[in-house]
């Protein structure tokens, strides 16, 4: 059983919901990413998403391309974090996932990236512009070799869609609140995610996090007690650290940043 799953488990047993915060890796380079992976898990968040920067994002608004830009002036690429996540291995069991573009992980082979992926102790993979009907090869490469591929359901999935993802989406299900990029404005959307998700629900037992639009611990509660099993937050977190560049207490302010969050969420749990 995967860490992803296991994490999942653990947390129903308690009646809580995950916090998977997203960070890009190498912003502002990878020491200071790695600092606040740990950080963060001390600060009690869950799951952790890395961004392996792309040129050309299609997912990702202002914010998080501004990250992917601050990281490619270091050349980060996929070893990097990789890299990374090797080194985050000597000291933290946490799951880590990797978010980023399907262009990345051809140029570096299917199969080499697997297999170092895994050698390295990442535990999941999400490719936004990878439809399952286009990830055959992958999945079945991940599947064997124990690394989560995880995608992605919208407001505007079908309930056939669903079906599809359902059936190949390993670890969790990524529910995208709204029909945007990252960083849109959530707005009053409770009740439309809650119908989603309670519809996505009907046709399977996986896990669903929600993410794209959450920017406050008040949001994430909101969006915990609509049903959902994760809390994804990203923009805003990348917010804070480019704010905070350069400053003695970045690594401190993403922490209590990411801890101020998990409190949001377990406000409708405990």
């Amino acid at each position: 059983m995967s860490r992803i799953k296991n994490t999942f488990n653990r947390l129903k047993k308690k009646n809580e919901k995950a916090l998977i915060p997203y960070i890009m890796a190498g912003d502002p380079d990878l020491a200071t990413t790695k600092s606040i992976i740990l950080a963060m898990e001390k600060a009690g968040c869950d799951i952790i998403e890395l961004g392996a920067p792309f040129s050309d994002p299609l997912a990702d608004g202002p914010t998080i391309q501004k990250a992917a830009l601050r990281s490619l002036t270091h050349h980060t690429s996929i070893k990097d974090v990789l890299g990374l996540v090797a080194d985050v291995r000597k000291e933290s069991k946490i799951p880590l996932i990797i978010m980023t573009y399907y262009n990345l992980i051809f140029h570096y082979g299917e199969e080499r990236f697997v297999n170092d992926a895994v050698a390295a102790g990442l535990d999941g993979v999400i490719l936004p512009d990878l439809p399952p009907e286009e990830a055959g090869a992958l999945i079945a490469l991940a599947k064997q070799a124990g690394l989560d591929t995880i995608f992605l359901l919208a407001p505007t999935s079908t309930d056939d869609r669903i079906k599809a993802v359902s059936k190949v989406s390993q670890g969790f299900i990524y529910y995208v609140s709204l029909t945007g990029v990252t960083g849109s404005h959530l707005g009053l959307q409770q009740a439309a995610i809650k119908d989603s998700l309670a519809r996505i629900k009907a046709q399977t037992d996986k896990p669903v996090a929600v993410g794209f639009g959450i920017a406050t611990a008040d949001q994430a509660a909101q969006v915990a007690g609509s049903g959902a099993d994760g809390v994804i937050v990203g923009s805003a977190l990348v917010k804070v650290i480019e704010e905070n560049s350069g400053s003695p207490d970045l690594v401190a302010k993403a922490a209590a940043f990411v801890k101020a969050l998990k409190q949001g969420v377990l406000t409708v749990t405990q």
